[in-house]
């Protein structure tokens, strides 16, 4: 299977490398990944602004990636450019990764996270997709999680291919202290932040604000993905890009 890697944050990330080493035990393993952190950046793209792309036959060498690429862009950038001017068309992707992330990407945080984001790009392009991400203050190293991650994608694979499925568009988290190996289909809570930007004025007068701030779950009961990692077990759920409203139309022909 040929697996392509991204992240957001940065190629030089330790979940990145631990996922990339795991996969290439097995899988013909390509990494497209940011220069530098884009955390945040959700599904963003350059528009006009040439993009500078490195090899760095290093890295792959040392994680057993057939070749590796730093971008001087988003993301998305990272993942869109590769599949559609670097990637062998002989040699097309089964199978996109972003990840693991440094901190969780949990209900609606969905919507602002680049690593979502660049699995967006894998999923439409026609190809299953999975995000992953790591409790920021997780008590196992990056390795368990990517050692308990590729087993489960992998049989996710061999499933849809016998069965003919469409391709998958997962979120996958990890928690900070892990209860069970087993894992749970749960859907998106909902997150918001309580005093959300913190105000900082300069001695010259300049006025600065960092996003910080408290969070505060809104939606976090059973079967949601904040529940599950509170509870210790490790989140799955699956995600579209179609954002229709299709209750809304219905409502609508029937008027």
């Amino acid at each position: 299977m040929r697996i392509l890697i991204s992240n957001d944050d940065g190629i030089e990330s330790e979940g990145l490398r631990a996922l990339a080493a795991e996969c290439a035990k097995e899988h013909e393993v390509y990494i497209a990944a940011p220069w530098h952190e884009q955390s945040g950046m959700a599904h963003a793209l350059n528009v006009r602004r040439p993009i500078e792309v490195e090899e760095m036959p290093g890295v792959a060498l040392e994680l057993g990636a057939v070749a590796a690429w730093r971008i001087a862009g988003t993301p998305t950038d990272s993942v869109k450019l590769f599949l559609e001017a670097l990637m062998d068309p002989n040699r097309p992707i089964d199978l996109m990764l972003s990840g693991i992330n440094r901190g969780a990407n949990l209900a609606t945080d969905v919507l602002y996270s680049g690593t979502v984001g660049a699995t967006m790009e894998g999923y439409l392009h026609d190809m299953s997709a999975a995000a992953v991400s790591l409790d920021i203050d997780a008590e196992y190293p990056y390795e368990l999680a990517a050692e308990l991650v590729r087993p489960f994608l992998e049989e996710e694979m061999e499933r849809r291919r016998v069965e003919k499925d469409a391709p998958f568009f997962l979120n996958v988290n990890f928690p900070a202290r892990l209860a069970s190996t087993e894992f749970a289909v749960s859907r998106l809570g909902r997150r918001d932040y309580e005093n959300a930007f913190q105000q900082e004025v300069k001695e010259d007068g300049r006025i600065f604000y960092t996003v910080a701030g408290k969070i505060l779950d809104s939606d976090n009961g059973p079967h949601t993905d904040l529940y599950t990692v509170d509870q210790g077990g490790i989140s799955v759920t699956p995600l579209h890009a179609d954002l229709t409203d299709y209750a809304a139309i219905e409502e609508s022909r029937g008027k």
